[in-house]
């Protein structure tokens, strides 16, 4: 169950096959009753640029109806009536997947938040309602703007309302190698953070939650996804050309994330204590974050039973 993530954040310039279909589609089909997947195009300003968004989900996800998969939209309007937005969080609490699409990171969240607000006189009513989904273990996405929604500050601000679905993770998307520069302004930005930066198809998985001692746990998946093939395209999939995700520690060192990597992380209730790790795929070793030097523990189950 801890690597069963409740949280994706990902960046992508089409519908790579390995991160959609196992990371997503196959999360659906993988529950006994449920095979939903809700896509919500809220920070796309226009009612046909919400149309195209969906579109280029879609087409992917149909491939899956005759396997029982259930993707829905829900559009933004400016005539929503409070039935719609009753029937709105009716779709975000039960389906078992939820996208919060790409666009303009503040338009989404001016419209997630107007639909608890307006009609509910609670403006925080849709982020504890991921959150309601998090504490239930369902899954809920981040794509481009949804990622940074997803997360606990936002790059453009110094503080802002994120969702914090993955705590204490802030990310540049759509990242290149041109870009370090602002990856190590965020990492600088945000010294209790960790600052990452996710090329196109490529993502990290989450899942968190709290030990019996009180101490918070977190385990982050890094996906990489080579399988987008088309030659035209390769000028947007940095990934095909050998691109991991990038991260930048607060004092400048660099560690970079591959495919299959998993980073384990335990925070004391005051965050006094930060203990962080890393494990490689094929490799035994358990690598302290902080030296990037070998530890003394073995696996994860090591590191939460002594925490």
């Amino acid at each position: 169950m801890i690597l069963n993530p409740t949280a994706l954040i990902y960046s992508s310039h089409n519908r790579c096959e390995y991160l959609h279909r196992n990371w997503i589609v196959q999360r659906a089909l993988g529950h006994p009753h449920n095979k939903s997947v809700l896509y919500l195009p809220f920070g796309m300003e226009s009612r046909e640029s919400q149309d195209f968004s969906w579109g280029t989900f879609k087409w992917y996800f149909d491939h899956f109806t005759p396997f029982g998969l259930d993707a829905r939209v829900f559009f933004w309007s400016d005539s929503l009536s409070r039935h719609d937005a009753e029937i709105f969080f009716n779709m975000v609490e039960h389906s078992e997947v939820v996208i919060l699409g790409g666009g303009e990171v503040y338009t989404g969240f001016e419209r997630y938040d107007a639909m608890g607000g307006y009609f509910f006189d609670d403006y925080d009513r849709f982020k504890n309602c991921l959150h309601q989904r998090q504490n239930t273990g369902k899954l809920t996405v981040g794509f481009s703007a949804g990622a940074t929604q997803l997360g606990d500050v936002c790059a453009q601000d110094d503080y802002h309302r994120c969702y914090a679905l993955i705590h204490n993770v802030t990310t540049t998307l759509h990242h290149e190698w041109s870009r370090e520069a602002e990856l190590r302004q965020l990492a600088w930005r945000f010294p209790g953070h960790l600052a990452f930066g996710l090329p196109n198809d490529s993502g990290i998985a989450s899942n968190q939650g709290f030990l019996s001692s009180g101490n918070k746990w977190q385990v982050l998946q890094f996906i990489i996804d080579n399988s987008w093939d088309f030659p035209e395209d390769n000028v947007h999939i940095k990934t095909r050309q050998g691109m991991g995700i990038e991260h930048i520690y607060h004092d400048g060192r660099k560690w970079t994330f591959n495919g299959g990597d998993v980073m384990i992380r335990i925070l004391s209730p005051d965050y006094s204590y930060q203990g962080t790790w890393i494990i490689t795929p094929n490799n035994p070793t358990v690598f302290d974050y902080w030296s990037q030097s070998p530890s003394r523990f073995v696996n994860i189950d090591h590191i939460m039973t002594e925490h």
